[in-house]
């Protein structure tokens, strides 16, 4: 697992960067906390697959439609103004208590940002290099895939990235609904008073939080080796 972060975080960054996420997951298995952060892991890495697929799906109507963007941009609106709380309420009384519930708070509460960042990556794309496109008989799906996600790489980068960022936030909330992992084990500290229980789970949080950031922003630098 190690290896694999290294791998991630030098291919994304630099070699500090690789370092700071190898040290954070070492940490992690330091405080013996290593299970219940792989089980958060795993909740959060899925629920960023959904939220990705989702978001960049309707970003990219959005970033063509200028009636579906006008559309979207109240609702989206609206829900980036809900506390996270709040998303837990419909999904457990749709879903029940588990990890479902959790993973699809995530959801929801990240989309918003996804669609946002991506569909003016999208949209801030060079005219010129589109019309360019255009005139050499490209299709839209041809312009998509050739132009706007090339030239639009560092903000969908930054998509990515709040995607994870706040989904392991709503992931981490969700052990008040049953997600288990990281999240039971705070809940677990505060009703319990254990001291000891919660500065851990709260330190491996911080510890994954920071690994997760660090493999999915890449350095200023090594976005300059790409230019």
């Amino acid at each position: 697992m190690l290896l694999i972060v290294a791998a991630l975080a030098w291919t994304i960054g630099t070699w500090r960067t690789a370092a700071t996420a190898v040290l954070a997951m070492a940490a992690i298995g330091v405080l013996g906390v290593w299970e219940p952060s792989m089980d958060t892991l795993s909740q959060v890495l899925a629920a960023v697959a959904v939220t990705l697929v989702i978001g960049f799906g309707v970003a990219v109507g959005a970033a063509r439609s200028e009636r579906l963007e006008r559309l979207l941009r109240p609702v989206l609106d609206v829900f980036q103004t809900m506390p996270q709380f709040v998303y837990l309420i419909p999904v457990v009384a749709l879903f029940g208590v588990g990890r479902a519930p959790a993973a699809a708070a995530a959801v929801v509460y990240a989309l918003p940002a996804v669609i946002r960042i991506t569909t003016q990556g999208l949209r801030g794309v060079d005219p010129a290099a589109m019309e360019c496109a255009r005139s050499l008989g490209a299709t839209p799906g041809q312009q998509l895939r050739q132009v706007q996600i090339p030239l639009a790489r560092p903000s969908l980068l930054l998509a990515v990235n709040q995607a994870v960022v706040l989904v392991l936030a709503v992931v981490i909330i969700g052990g008040l609904v049953g997600s288990g992992a990281l999240g039971y084990e705070v809940v677990l500290g505060l009703a319990q008073g254990d001291l000891a229980t919660g500065l851990v789970a709260g330190a491996a949080i911080v510890c994954l939080g920071l690994m997760l950031d660090r493999v999915t922003q890449p350095t200023t630098r090594r976005q300059r080796q790409e230019s």
